[in-house]
């Protein structure tokens, strides 16, 4: 099911025939965040597309030309609030397809789904997420200190990392966006 394209992209519900490209970049979370989603084989990418092709939070972020995956996208609803995220296969970073999909799935999410409110939760080492909020129009919103543990320290205990919450409101949105 296709959820909403851009000019080079569609985003779309995940389908088996993505399992290898999106075990490209699961076999190696380039963000702890993601630690816990990690694929050790093909097989495990196969079930992995398969739970997400039921999982409604969950979009697959196509080439519109190649129909070839290259990152996936999340927005998770509270309400009319969206908790987002996104993650990219590193071989398509610096071309802009995350601020493209990113800005696409805020306008599904506003107009589609009435949201009033999107959020997102990132990692204060993750400078190129922070970077990708900031253009979109969030604005932070706060500093968690020692939010989170993905991972372990060498002794076994948790590793708690600090993260940033950038938000936007519908009407900030538009404002930016000439009122689409």
């Amino acid at each position: 099911m296709e959820f909403f394209s851009t000019d080079r992209l569609i985003i779309r519900s995940f389908r088996e025939s993505d399992a290898a490209d999106l075990f490209a970049y699961f076999s190696m979370p380039r963000v702890n965040c993601f630690v816990d989603e990690q694929l050790a084989t093909l097989e495990d990418a196969v079930k992995e597309v398969r739970k997400k092709s039921k999982d409604h939070s969950q979009f697959a972020v196509c080439l519109k030309d190649e129909d070839v995956l290259i990152g996936n996208l999340f927005a998770m609803q509270e309400e009319d609030t969206f908790n987002v995220g996104w993650n990219f296969n590193g071989s398509y970073e610096g071309k802009g397809y995350a601020r493209e999909a990113a800005a696409g799935l805020f306008d599904y999410l506003f107009v589609k789904k009435e949201g009033r409110r999107i959020y997102c939760y990132v990692e204060d080492y993750n400078i190129r997420s922070q970077k990708l909020c900031e253009s979109l129009g969030m604005r932070g919103e706060g500093l968690f200190l020692e939010f989170i543990s993905f991972v372990k320290k060498n002794d076994g205990t948790p590793r708690y990392e600090n993260t940033l919450q950038f938000a936007i409101l519908k009407w900030e949105w538009e404002k930016l966006n000439g009122g689409r």
